[in-house]
């Protein structure tokens, strides 16, 4: 009887075990205490690192689209034309004899970049980009075309400036040279190789380059943005589209770009095309000295007390430095009250005086600082060749 009894009991357990085994795998809800399903959590959301922000929603995307849409329209394409002049014998039977009647002048054209400077319809470019050009014709970016007037060159810094006679012309706006700094981003726009409207982007590489030998007055813009031939004359612009320089010249082994390139600053542009539009041309201030830097060895030979400066080594007879007793070994260390330590700074310094005025200038000559006082006079014309 107690071994009946214990098996119907055993027999029991094992059903229940075995029912709560089946409910606790398909319906634990059912069961007293137990948790909830789990749920799916929301996927995880990274802030950005400290020292990397993320842009604001509004922030606009990344590039120069905006500033090329802004200042392309205002730089045009100018081809200058030059007529080849006819030999001189070409009327002569003996000289048809040999060479025959084939002696007809063929023009010469060259293309160039320039930028639509005022509403007026005055136009910046080089001035090796119509020099000597007989006529100048000029293509706006909205396809419309125009012969240009030529208003004035200065080949001393290298500028021109023409004038077209159209209306609702794009104006590039002057950007401010102060705030130019090297790193700061370009755009190069111009025509190169005469292919159309081209943008190129780089940055300012370098501020103040001279001793080029490009022109008399140098103070360039150095950029890597990809200049070319067809490019003199254009513009390079900021990153608002406003023009900071007049792209000029290249250095290159080839003829196309290795990422060294130059531009006439916007305030020496606007000086300029200011003379030229007022009087037809530009005129600055000559004392008649011929200039040199001051060298560590050549002070230390004149036993100098001065370490910078520029050296005089010759003086024009009757010019007005000599008329002020200035003489050849006198260094410049000041026009007025600008320091001057190389010839660039000493051109630039008297290149702003107005003829006719009186100025003094601090000279050492030996061990002694002396004060001279003269009159400028006028700069006489130069012709300046581009290498």
């Amino acid at each position: 009887m107690f071994q009946r009894t214990w098996l119907v009991f055993s027999q029991a357990v094992t059903v229940a075990v075995a029912a709560l085994f089946v409910v606790a795998t398909l319906k634990p809800e059912w069961l007293p205490g137990t948790l909830p399903p789990p749920t799916a959590l929301p996927a995880p959301t990274f802030a950005p690192p400290a020292s990397a922000p993320m842009p604001p929603a509004s922030a606009p995307a990344l590039g120069f689209a905006l500033a090329a849409r802004r200042a392309a329209p205002a730089v045009v394409s100018i081809v200058a034309t030059k007529m080849s002049r006819a030999n001189p014998h070409a009327d002569d039977p003996r000289f048809r004899f040999f060479f025959g009647d084939g002696n007809t002048p063929q023009p010469q054209a060259g293309l160039g970049s320039g930028v639509i400077a005022s509403p007026e319809g005055y136009l910046l470019t080089n001035h090796h980009v119509v020099e000597g050009a007989d006529e100048i014709d000029v293509q706006l970016a909205d396809g419309r075309r125009a012969r240009a007037r030529l208003i004035g060159t200065d080949p001393e810094t290298d500028l021109a400036v023409l004038k077209v006679d159209l209306d609702r012309l794009p104006v590039l706006a002057f950007g401010e040279m102060s705030s130019l700094q090297v790193g700061d981003p370009v755009l190069a726009i111009g025509n190169p190789f005469n292919v159309g409207q081209t943008v190129t982007a780089g940055i300012v590489s370098a501020l103040g380059r001279n001793r080029l030998g490009l022109s008399t007055f140098e103070n360039f813009i150095q950029t890597d943005a990809a200049i070319n031939p067809g490019n003199s004359g254009g513009a390079l612009v900021d990153t608002a589209g406003n023009l900071v320089g007049i792209n000029t010249a290249i250095f290159s082994r080839s003829g196309g770009s290795l990422g060294i390139g130059f531009a006439i600053p916007v305030d020496t542009a606007r000086q300029v095309m200011e003379a030229l539009v007022r009087e037809g041309h530009v005129t600055r201030g000559w004392i008649g000295v011929e200039p040199r830097d001051l060298t560590p060895e050549i002070a230390a030979s004149f036993s100098l007390p001065v370490k910078e400066g520029v050296l005089i080594t010759g003086v024009l007879q009757d010019g007005p430095a000599s008329q002020a007793g200035m003489r050849p070994g006198d260094v410049v260390v000041r026009i007025g009250d600008k320091p001057v330590v190389n010839t660039t700074q000493l051109l630039a310094a008297v290149a702003a005086l107005r003829p006719q005025t009186e100025v003094g200038i601090g000279v050492q000559r030996g061990d002694r600082a002396l004060e001279l006082r003269l009159t400028v006079a006028q700069r006489p014309k130069t012709t300046v060749r581009r290498r």
